[in-house]
C-alpha cells in the first residue's frame, strides 16, 4: 500500500522544524527555495522533461560553439 506524498505545507513545516533555534527568516526562505527547486526537478523528471548526462553534454557543446 503506497501513501500519498506529503503536501507542501507539511514538507515546509517539517523542514523548518529541523532548522536550529537561531535560524533567521532568510535561512528559512533559502531552505524553502531549495526544497521547491528539488520538488520541481522531481516533477520534471517524472514528466520526461530531463536529459541524460550524455544529452546534456551534447547540448552544452552546441551552445558553447555558438
Amino acid at each position: 500500500m503506497s501513501t500519498a506524498p506529503p503536501n507542501d505545507k507539511t514538507l515546509a513545516t517539517e523542514m523548518i522544524a529541523k532548522l536550529p533555534e537561531d535560524a533567521t527568516f532568510e535561512d528559512m526562505q533559502y531552505h524553502l527555495y531549495v526544497l521547491e527547486k528539488i520538488r520541481k526537478g522531481d516533477e520534471d523528471i517524472r514528466a520526461g522533461r530531463s536529459h541524460t548526462t550524455e544529452e546534456a553534454r551534447i547540448l552544452l557543446a552546441k551552445w558553447l560553439k555558438h
